[in-house]
Order: structure tokens, then C-alpha cells, then sequence
């Protein structure tokens, strides 16, 4: 640990024997008592100066090793004899050294919803650029530091403590060995951090293929561009991929030993440095490393493991070595696809032995075989329903294609066949996927290479570059999956693992790397498959009009896991309000015995009345609800934060109490008030009459969901018989006959509704109101606005200028409707 101090004359011996240390009433529990009034003896009076300061090593009460403290835990620190107050401290590295974790998923944020790279960043220490006054090869002081903050998170208003905690966390300790280059004050006596270690840092937090990230940092440390890496350049590198380590929660002491070793063998031609080829041979040979830089779990050829790092609760066993995983947090690198799982030592001498995902041949017609990995089974036997204990070594088989588990005893003969198991209907196994003939494969590149200028996509490959392409087993129903990982916080990266490991991976795509097309592409020509979407109302729109655009021969049905905050049109469909980890084998059986229906898709056309410009258009097509007025208001209020403060709506319930504050605050400044004033509504033809009402809000549906489970148009009474189909298109305005309109998702009809304000909003969504303003029931809808005022499509809002739009039916696509036993209009 270190502290440090003012210095002060005459008391430079003082502060080299005590410090006092105080403890506010924030202090986390027992250390509350050993730091109310303890006094730290300094340990060899390790000391340096700068800018006034002394800088000492202490050493803590053991009871207080490794603990995390927190700005406001302390309200004094000085020196016993004198009583100077230290301006920072550092406890282990822990307190104002170290981001907490709560800052670095802030960080994580931030980052997630920033445009730029570190590479833009690096571009604006050139000509004019706002960090010109800096060079990448000098350090850099906070406000630069700041500046350069500002322009890589793409956000104006960073809180200026988390900022400050930052630029801390880069500082290196002070210790005798330090050379000038990595002090942390420079001559000037200001505190400042090199600039190459920040840009590295970051680097290793970006999405993005681990060898471009190799070969970014090493041209970021070779400063002459001779192509050559030094020792101690390369050790800052490694010290700043543990620096990552530790916020993501690994255990280093394995990392430790494992990159040294690395470095040690880096260097093939043992002449002291590294050259370029060396150090991303030496870094992608290395499969801790990889996971580290965030190695995406992307297919590169068959029997190949896709590692990832996981912490265990219960004893588990390494398949290389059949030793246990030590340490408390039990951690290891597991297998994505098979759940094989080594020490990250063992990880570089692990066969290659993952699944096969294709055929080499369509002649290869050997019968499917399981795929058994040995070990780390507890639960109950397949075949003789006993449990499988392994507390003590190696113990129990499992198929990764089936997923049977039994004894090892219980095993069946090797040559029976596994068929995929209880998700059959949804499995494509490797026999179904396997390179085309030559002469096929010739003309599908050239039909690719025609269409490659209009979508930019490539077909589906193998390593060597063959396409492949899919013939499924017959009176099947394969999945396509597409899951968004950035939906439901964490939830949307765990299923996308879990259904890589339940189905073929190359089932399954992730929105988040290449978007909808490579997936729709590879299935195009598949026949009976249904399509599976994990993710919020805007991921389920987005594959919609990705679907509605690809030439199916019959257009996928489409079932939806909900990881999003609202999940509309996921509760009309009976797959519930949101996602709570439940099993994703429950899921895939409700997919099985799902009913097909239509959606209606309504195309959206603005023309703007004036000069005025306000917010693009989020979509031209409404597939759930399009509104005005307050609670469009209440969404861009809520989208405008969380563009700007992106940490503070990281889980679905946070997202709901946000939504509160604003509608509460709306509900006093009534910002559309009398809104029946600035627009006029025309259903089919028919001009509404508005001018005996007075409303805040007008919404048009399709769905019966709106706000995360409000149904606006409410349900019709008992005993009220549903009309005879408007076949004219003519609207439906008369109060009476709206009373008996139901809502239908393929009726080709939308029903207008009018809100009267927040307070209605929120008893509609309570219950204690059974519906809004009915107003119309009609094929089309045009409205003319007067003014600025707010407008959501599907949940995205946006402030438009006077303008006229027109709604017209655009066509209708397949969904899959749950099971009744899921609840539809749940509002968890």
C-alpha cells in the first residue's frame, strides 16, 4: 500500500514513523473498529518525493488485507506527530488506485454505447486535433486525460470522480526502480499517466478479433518502427492485460506464470526482442491470452474448443491433467460447445477434440455417433436413474449432442446411434450441413458474388472456403436462432452460449458480430424451419424486416425469448414479459407445440410541413404501436438519458424506475397538454371529431400491449359478440359499435385510442382502469400535426416538426404463438 503525504519543514522524520488513520461511519463493518483510531507503522521508511508530497509504503493490520474501502469510508488520514492531512491514499491498490466494480461496468458501459475506437482517439493527437498539445510518446496530465475520455466514450458529461478513480488506476505505484518515463508526476510536479498504456488499456476492452488487437499494441509500444518489441515494453503490455484480468474477475495467480512462460517462449530466436510475427504467434497459441482479449465464440473448423473462462460452485475436475481446479472461485477455461474443461495451463496441450459440427462430404453417411466428454456430472444417471458423484476424481459421461448423462458403467455400446435426443425436431445435426459439388459451389459464388455489391454478405463457409449448405432430416424443423447480447444486462450472452451448446452452433448467430443476414442466407432454402429471436421489441422487429426482405420460398414463423425492458408483442404471443432464467429446454419444447400466426406490418410515410428539422425517423414500418404526445414524451426523456448517463440502465428494473421519475415529472409539466388542438386524426376517409375531448396522447395499435403490458383498448365485457368483418375498410368511429371491436394481430385493422394524461397511463397499467379513449377502428390512418411534438414507433422516440403521415397495411408475416400455459400478459 502506499500514502501519500504534504511535506512539510522539519517533519520529514515524523512521517516517516506514523500515520494516523480514522474511519468514517461508512466503514464496512468489523473495519469500522480497527481503523477508528489506529495508527499504521511505515515499513522501511520507503519513500520518494514529488510535488511537495512524500510518497511511504505502510503495512496494514492483516485483518485488513485485500479490503475494498470507498472514498466516503474516510474522513480523516494524517500523520500522529504533526497532524498533516494525506491528500490520496492507496490500500492494496484497492481504494482510488483501483476502479471498484460498479465504476469499471460504468466503464464497460460506456464503451458499449460509444461509436469510437481507440483509433479515432489516437488521430486527434495529430494537426488540429483537440489532444495536439500531447504526444502519444510523453505522458499525459488529467485534463488531457479527461479530453481524451471525453472523445473516446463519445459523451460530454463524465462524472468527474469516476474520471479522477480512472485516471488514478493508471498511475504506477512508486517504488525505488521507478525510471522517469514511469513515475507518476512528471518535473512540473503535476500528476500525469503515459498515454500508451491508457490507449492499450482500452484496446483490450474493445469488441473486436484478438489478433488485430496483438498487432495494435505492439505498434503502439514500438516507438522507433523498427518492428522490434524490447522486454520492457512487452512487460507493459503484459501489465496492462493483467490489469484487465483483475477487473474481469480472474484469479491471476494462474495468469501469472502462464504469460511468463509465454514470454519465455516468445522469443524463438532468443536475440532479446520480439518481432512482430513472434509476439501474435506467441499470443495466439496461447488460449487464456485469447480469452482474456475476447476471443469471440466464433466457428473456425471442427473439433476445435471455444474457451471462456468460468468459476465453478461445486468440485470440478480438469479433463487434461484429472486434477481438481484449486483456489476458492474453483476457476477454469470450459469448452462453450462440449463443456470440456482444463486448467488454463493444460489449455495449450488439450486435444482437438470438440464436435463436429458438418460432414465432409454429402456422401459421409455413417450413422451419428454420441459425443462423450468424460467427467464433472453431477446429477442423475440417464439409464439407471442414480446420482453420479464425482467429489473425488473424473467421473460420469455426457453427450454433447444429445445430452444424456450416464455412469461411466452405463454407457451404451459404441456403436449405437445418437439422435440428437429429446430436440431432434430443432437439431441439425452434421450430416444435415456439408459442402456443395464443385459445379454448385462455382455458381453459388457467382450468384454471390452479383448479389455481394446489394447486401454485402458472404455464404456461410467453411476454413478452406467452401460454402455450405443445409439438407435437413426429414420431417424436421430446425431452429435458427439469433440472439442479441446485449439485451437483458448478462442474460443475452448466457443464452447465446446456452444455445450453442444445446442445439449446432452453427445454428445459432450472434446479432451483435454480423447482424441477421448470414443466418437468413444459410437457411434461405432450408424448408419447415421456424426462427427463434432472443432479445427486446427492436430485435424482433429488426429480423421481421430483415425476413420480410430475403426471398424465402414461405416466410420462417418466428417465436421470441424476451430479454428486452417492454416485450410487447412477446406477451401478445404467450412467451411472457420477460425473460428469469428459466430453462432453456423448456423453451425449445413450447417452440415445438407453438401455433403458427399472422402479424399485420404497417407501412409508416412522413411529409414534412415546413422548414423545421427535427430527429430522423427511427422506422418506416410498425409492427406493435405508433403514439404521440405524453408518452412519447416520457420515452425520449428516458432514451435522451440513457444515451448520456448509459451505466445508470443496465437491468430491466432499473430501466422501469427510470420510466416512473419521468412520468412523474411529466404528469406536473404536462408538455402536450390539450394535444386534440395541434392534430387532426382521419380513420379510412373519416375525420375524427376531437373537439369535445381533451387529450394528452393518441396512440395507434396493433398489438393489444403497450408500456410493458397495458392493454389501451381494454377487453370487451362478457356477452358482447365480436362484429361481422369490415369489408368496405370503412372506419369505425360510432362510440356504441367501438364497444364490441376486438383487436386482432391479423385483422388488417388498427384501433385508435386517446390518453387523457400520466395519471390514466398508470391506471390502465394498474388495473384500476379498464381501457383509454376508444376513438376509431380502421384499414389506415393520416395525421396532420401543427407543431414540435414527441412520437414513438415500437418503444423509439423521436421530436418531429409539423408534418402529415400516412399509415397503410404493408403485409402480413408468420409468428409462433406460445402455449397457453405461459401467461400473455404478465407485467413482470
Amino acid at each position: 500500500s502506499f500514502i501519500r503525504l504534504p511535506s512539510s519543514s522539519g517533519c520529514s522524520k515524523q512521517h516517516k514513523q506514523k500515520i494516523s488513520l480514522q474511519a468514517g461511519h461508512f466503514a464496512l463493518c468489523f473495519c469500522w473498529f480497527f481503523l477508528k483510531s489506529t495508527t499504521l507503522t511505515l515499513a522501511g521508511g520507503s519513500s520518494s518525493t514529488a510535488k511537495g508530497r512524500l510518497i511511504f509504503r505502510v503495512r496494514l493490520p492483516s485483518i485488513l488485507h485485500g479490503t475494498r474501502f470507498h472514498q466516503s469510508d474516510l474522513v480523516q488520514l494524517s500523520c500522529a506527530e504533526c497532524g498533516a492531512a494525506a491528500e490520496e491514499v492507496g490500500m492494496d491498490g484497492e481504494w482510488w488506485t483501483t476502479l471498484s466494480p460498479d465504476e469499471f461496468a460504468q466503464l464497460h458501459k460506456y464503451i458499449e454505447y460509444s461509436t469510437k475506437k481507440v483509433k479515432d482517439v489516437l488521430g486527434e493527437f495529430d494537426g488540429n486535433g483537440r489532444l495536439s498539445k500531447y504526444s502519444t510518446e510523453q505522458n499525459i496530465d488529467f485534463e488531457g486525460f479527461r479530453t481524451l475520455m471525453k472523445i473516446y466514450l463519445d459523451a460530454e458529461d463524465i462524472p468527474s470522480q469516476f474520471c479522477q478513480h480512472l485516471f488514478w488506476s493508471f498511475q504506477t505505484r512508486p517504488s525505488e526502480k521507478d525510471t522517469p518515463s514511469t513515475k507518476p508526476d512528471d518535473a512540473s510536479g503535476q500528476d500525469v499517466v503515459c498515454v500508451k498504456d491508457v490507449v492499450c488499456y482500452l484496446s483490450f476492452l474493445e469488441g473486436g478479433q484478438p489478433e488485430d488487437k496483438l498487432k495494435f499494441t505492439f505498434k503502439l509500444y514500438d516507438t522507433d518502427a523498427n518492428g522490434l518489441l524490447d522486454s520492457s515494453e512487452v512487460d507493459r503490455i503484459i501489465a496492462q492485460m493483467m490489469h484487465v484480468a483483475k477487473y474481469l474477475d480472474w484469479d491471476v495467480t494462474e495468469l501469472k506464470p502462464i504469460l511468463r512462460d509465454m514470454m519465455n517462449e516468445i522469443d524463438y530466436d532468443r536475440n532479446g526482442t520480439v518481432s512482430l510475427d513472434e509476439w501474435i504467434k506467441g499470443g495466439m497459441t496461447t488460449a487464456p491470452l485469447l480469452v482474456l482479449l475476447g476471443l469471440e465464440a466464433s466457428l473456425k473448423d471442427d473439433g476445435q474448443h471455444i474457451w471462456r473462462l468460468k468459476h465453478f460452485s461445486r468440485p470440478v475436475f480438469c479433463n487434461m491433467c484429472q486434477n481438481i481446479l484449486l483456489g476458492i472461485r474453483k476457476q477454469g477455461l470450459c469448452c462453450t460447445f462440449c463443456k470440456y474443461t482444463v486448467h488454463e495451463r493444460c489449455a495449450s496441450k488439450a486435444p482437438l477434440s470438440c464436435i463436429r459440427t458438418y460432414s465432409k462430404s454429402i456422401k459421409d453417411t455413417n450413422v451419428m455417433k454420441h459425443m462423450w466428454v468424460e467427467g464433472n456430472c453431477n446429477i442423475t444417471c440417464g439409464s439407471c436413474q442414480k446420482t453420479i458423484k464425482s467429489f473425488q476424481r473424473l467421473t460420469g459421461v455426457h453427450c454433447a449432442w444429445c445430452h444424456d448423462t450416464l455412469h461411466n458403467e452405463c454407457m451404451p455400446p459404441e456403436t449405437e446411434e445418437c439422435d440428437c435426443g429429446q430436440f431432434k425436431d430443432h437439431v441439425l445435426p452434421p450430416s444435415a450441413i456439408y459442402p456443395v459439388v464443385l459445379d454448385r459451389q462455382n455458381s453459388l459464388k457467382k450468384k454471390d458474388d452479383d448479389t455481394l455489391s446489394l447486401d454485402g454478405e458472404m455464404p456461410i463457409t467453411t476454413v478452406d472456403g467452401k460454402i455450405l449448405q443445409i439438407i435437413p432430416v426429414p420431417d424436421t424443423h430446425p431452429l435458427l436462432v439469433f440472439v442479441n447480447p446485449k439485451s437483458g444486462g448478462k442474460q443475452g450472452e448466457r443464452v447465446l452460449r446456452k444455445f450453442q451448446y444445446l442445439l449446432n452452433p452453427r445454428q445459432v448467430f450472434n446479432l451483435a458480430k454480423d447482424g441477421p443476414k448470414p443466418g437468413l442466407k444459410f437457411f434461405q432454402d432450408v424448408p419447415n424451419i421456424r426462427v427463434l429471436v432472443c432479445g427486446g421489441d427492436g430485435t424482433v422487429g429488426w429480423i421481421l424486416d430483415s425476413t420480410d426482405k430475403m426471398h424465402f420460398p414461405v416466410k420462417p414463423p418466428v417465436a421470441i425469448l424476451p430479454l428486452g425492458t417492454g416485450n410487447d408483442l412477446a406477451r401478445c404471443l404467450r412467451w411472457g414479459g420477460g425473460y428469469e432464467g428459466e430453462k432453456l429446454t423448456k423453451i425449445l419444447k413450447d417452440i415445438e407445440v407453438g401455433i403458427p400466426t399472422l402479424l399485420d406490418r404497417w407501412s409508416f410515410e412522413v411529409s414534412e410541413s415546413g422548414l423545421e428539422k427535427g430527429d430522423p425517423v427511427p422506422y418506416n414500418i410498425i409492427n406493435n404501436y405508433f403514439s404521440i404526445g405524453v408518452d412519447a414524451s416520457i420515452a425520449h426523456r428516458f432514451h435522451v438519458m440513457r444515451e448520456k448517463y448509459p451505466e445508470k440502465f443496465n437491468s430491466r428494473m432499473k430501466n422501469k424506475l427510470w420510466y416512473f421519475e419521468f412520468a412523474t415529472s411529466e404528469t406536473v409539466s404536462a408538455t402536450c397538454k390539450n394535444l386534440q388542438e395541434i392534430l387532426e386524426i382521419e380513420c379510412s376517409g373519416t375525420l375524427i371529431d376531437l373537439s369535445n375531448l381533451s387529450l394528452e396522447g393518441i396512440a395507434i395499435l396493433n398489438i393489444p400491449s403497450m408500456h410493458g403490458g397495458s392493454n389501451l383498448w381494454g377487453e370487451n365485457k362478457r356477452g358482447e359478440s365480436k362484429p361481422l368483418p369490415n369489408k368496405t375498410n370503412a372506419a369505425i368511429t360510432d362510440p356504441e359499435a367501438l364497444k364490441s371491436c376486438v383487436q386482432e394481430l391479423s385483422d388488417q385493422l388498427l384501433e385508435v385510442v386517446g390518453l387523457e394524461g400520466v395519471i390514466e397511463m398508470g391506471q390502465i397499467y394498474a388495473g384500476l382502469k379498464s381501457a383509454g379513449r376508444r376513438l376509431a377502428q380502421c384499414s389506415e390512418v393520416t395525421i396532420r400535426t401543427k407543431r414540435l411534438l414527441p412520437m414513438q414507433i415500437d418503444g423509439e422516440p423521436w421530436v418531429q416538426p409539423p408534418c402529415t403521415i400516412k399509415i397503410t397495411h404493408k403485409n402480413q408475416l408468420p409468428m409462433l404463438m406460445g402455449p397457453f400455459t405461459k401467461s400473455s400478459g404478465s407485467k413482470k
